[in-house]
């Protein structure tokens, strides 16, 4: 059955939406209010709605599906093509119908647990920011003092006793004592990280997805809850080497003329987990005790950081594989070819 394509550009408190009424062919772009906005769609048939991938998208997808409707969120980029001149509203919910119209690999729309783990992980991505933050703080007005210490958080521990010792001779006492209680709010950040870490591991526990690919090599906890939780239906990916495209692990193209040039990763999809990919194939590559025959090939003729991006490529196409297959990772594993 063909559906009415519907273009919404959600808001805070009014939603504009853009749709051709089938029977009169009048073209509708209005203003509806956030506590009308279920209403407008109840008792209407069935439609193909699209909406940017944004804050509070996943929330009004989810209820829009319990509708009937079916629902197509889209990233920003994909739309703003299709936004011609000048932006408002009505022109961003033209620009999502024409948009939900066209072929795309759409953001899936995640259940609310696996939108509650993301959340986990963002705000355990914030407090490790800020520890980053307060670590290089520290340093940098030890410096102007002439108090200069190692890079990272080890070195920090080991020299700040010393050095705010020194400076409390000639430094004012308020200064030292805020410092020295800046130094020790490092250990609330750890213990706050920590906590969250427990609690995406008692998750990781209960859900049979997340321990089935918790066995792949370069993949931990953060890793295994967040692709789980960011995939949404692994079904919505035709391969893992789909899944591994889709948060930016292939190369870009360019080309012209019949002349086609490969550059560096694309970085599309989730920064985030790719971010996570990327260093457990690093930790992967400096600590594994066997690297297997197909890295150790590739290292020859490679450098570094692009064998480290190649076998975070692969583990995202071994996460999907795992997952689209329903069985739990083995090593070695070759897949029959039919004869």
């Amino acid at each position: 059955m063909k559906l009415t394509p519907v273009g919404i550009d959600i808001a805070k408190s009014v939603f504009q939406v853009h749709y051709v009424d089938e029977e009169t062919g009048e073209i509708v772009n209005k203003p509806i209010k956030r506590a009308k906005f279920l209403e407008h769609f109840a008792n209407r048939t069935p439609c193909l709605i699209g909406m940017e991938a944004c804050g509070g998208s996943q929330h009004w997808a989810r209820q829009l599906t319990k509708l009937g409707h079916m629902v197509k969120l889209m990233p920003a980029e994909f739309v703003k093509a299709f936004n011609i001149r000048n932006k408002s509203d009505a022109a961003d919910a033209r620009a999502i119908w024409l948009a939900v119209q066209q072929l795309g690999k759409a953001v899936a729309v995640k259940t609310e647990p696996q939108q509650a783990v993301l959340a986990l992980h963002r705000m355990c991505q914030q407090l490790v920011k800020f520890r980053t933050m307060q670590i290089n703080s520290l340093r940098g007005l030890l410096t102007e003092y002439g108090e200069v210490m190692g890079k990272g958080r080890a070195a920090l521990d080991k020299a700040i006793p010393a050095v705010l010792a020194r400076i409390l001779d000639h430094l004012p006492a308020v200064l030292v004592d805020t410092l020295r209680e800046q130094w020790n709010g490092l250990t609330k950040l750890d213990e706050q990280i920590l906590v969250i870490e427990r609690r995406l591991r008692q998750w990781m526990l209960e859900d049979k997805a997340v321990k089935s690919i918790i066995e792949i090599p370069g993949v931990g906890v953060l890793t295994a809850t967040a692709a789980v939780a960011t995939m949404g239906d692994v079904k919505s990916f035709r391969s893992g080497r789909e899944f591994a495209a889709w948060i930016g692990l292939v190369p870009k193209q360019t080309g012209s003329g019949g002349k086609v040039t490969m550059l560096g990763i694309s970085r599309r999809g989730d920064t985030y987990l790719r971010t996570l990919l990327i260093h457990g194939a690093r930790s992967v590559l400096n600590h594994a005790k066997e690297l297997g025959p197909w890295v150790e090939e590739i290292s020859k003729r490679r450098p570094r950081n692009v064998v480290t991006v190649a076998l975070a490529n692969k583990m995202a196409r071994t996460i999907g594989a795992v997952l689209a297959h329903d069985r739990p990772y083995q090593k070695g594993y070759v897949n029959a070819k039919p004869a």
